[in-house]
């Protein structure tokens, strides 16, 4: 196996846009290829990262998916099961984390995928930035994270705070999840935006985008060549998809119908080329009136 050790941090302060939330750099991830997944909220990211962490295992890789929302349900296909979040089990034990053991929140899903749900603080309080924080924290602790290939954070909705921005800070690549529709592509080129200002002082840069729930790609294929983004992955709009949700399973253990054959394979295809490939992009989002112009439909 390949271990990759990445970087050490530079020294600066935080970039632009994500101040509220700065990292310890002890708290770095090293050993591990460390991917974010991003998009507008209902576009299907817990879907494809749920898939897309049993692709890597069934490449033979210790894979640990981080469910970045307080809904918690990243992880319920992998699971079966709304598992505790790492916030509910600190406040049993009155925050005190030296009590709280492995199996206290790290929980084995599907093909071993392990998953941990960060979970959040409660709506209008807090931030979600602290409790990515204290998640990674306790799985370095616990010294998770040595033993681990692939973690995949799951991050909620449109990047709107240096909080919810969090998890780029951990990782080396981001994905984005978009549809072929305006709001979807809209709220991607805010999530470019964000990772610019994350790349700044951390390594993450954007590792492509995924269509998700399309027929046809030409919007988005349209807008990436405009910006300098790359479509990594094409998933349609199938219904087995949504029935996957309904029974509590990844697409890995629905009937092979061909069509779904076809997902299953476009998944360890993706990540096979995430495992394979360094390349960073480097987009140029644009301005708000720029993209309402330029994504004037007819």
């Amino acid at each position: 196996m390949n271990i990759q050790i990445r970087k050490p941090l530079p020294s600066r302060e935080d970039g632009e846009g994500s101040v509220q939330v700065k990292m310890d750099p002890s708290m770095q991830i090293e050993t591990a290829r460390v991917f974010a997944v991003y998009g507008k909220g209902g576009i299907g990211k817990s879907t494809t990262s749920s898939n897309l962490s049993v692709a890597f295992s069934k490449l033979g890789k210790r894979v640990l998916q981080i469910g970045c929302d307080p809904k918690h349900d990243s992880t319920f296909t992998l699971t079966k099961r709304l598992v505790p979040t790492v916030i509910d089990v600190l406040e049993s034990v009155d925050f005190h984390a030296e009590e709280l053991r492995v199996d206290d929140f790290v929980y084995e899903g599907f093909n071993g995928v392990m998953c941990v749900e960060a979970g959040g603080p409660p709506a209008g309080t807090g931030c979600g930035g602290y409790v990515v924080g204290q998640t990674v924290k306790l799985l370095k602790e616990h010294h998770l994270l040595e033993d681990t290939d692939v973690v995949i954070f799951d991050v909620l909705g449109d990047v709107v705070c240096g909080g919810f921005a969090a998890p780029l800070q951990h990782a080396e690549r981001a994905l984005i999840v978009t549809a072929n529709d305006f709001d979807s592509i809209f709220a991607m080129n805010r999530i470019v935006a964000a990772i610019e200002a994350k790349a700044k002082n951390y390594q993450v840069r954007v590792g492509g985008v995924i269509a998700n729930r399309s027929a046809q790609t030409d919007e988005i294929d349209r807008f990436n060549e405009a910006v300098g983004l790359k479509r990594v992955a094409h998933l349609p709009d199938l219904d087995a998809i949504r029935r996957s949700r309904l029974k509590k399973r990844t697409l890995f253990e629905m009937d092979e119908a061909p069509e779904v054959k076809a997902v299953q394979d476009e998944y360890v295809r993706l990540a096979e080329t995430l495992l394979a490939s360094d390349e960073e992009l480097t987009p140029t989002p644009m301005k708000d009136r720029e993209i309402f112009d330029f994504l004037g439909f007819d």
